[in-house]
């Protein structure tokens, strides 16, 4: 298992790398729409505050399952992020 500090700084490389990709397509492609874009980056920031303060505060017993459901919850949810960034491409 990585390092807490090494986790974290993990997840909000993640999280800039896709709150970039929406920036981008923002710039790139004028017929994005904005309200859905702005839903996208919010939904990028809970993301990074929820699974940053998961990793901070780890429920003591099992931590090895702790930390599995914690990494499948985390990629379930960065690929909803970027199916609603494909969206907003896809436009």
């Amino acid at each position: 298992m990585a390092s807490r500090r090494q986790l974290k700084k993990k997840v909000n490389y993640i999280a800039g790398e896709l709150y970039y990709g929406v920036s981008d397509t923002q710039s790139v492609c004028t017929q994005t729409d904005l309200a859905k874009a702005d839903d996208v980056m919010m939904e990028i920031l809970k993301l990074q505050e929820e699974f940053v303060s998961r990793i901070s505060h780890t429920q003591p017993g099992n931590v090895k399952e702790y930390y599995r459901k914690f990494r499948s919850d985390f990629d379930a949810r960065v690929e909803d992020i970027i199916q609603g960034i494909d969206k907003l491409n896809q436009k």
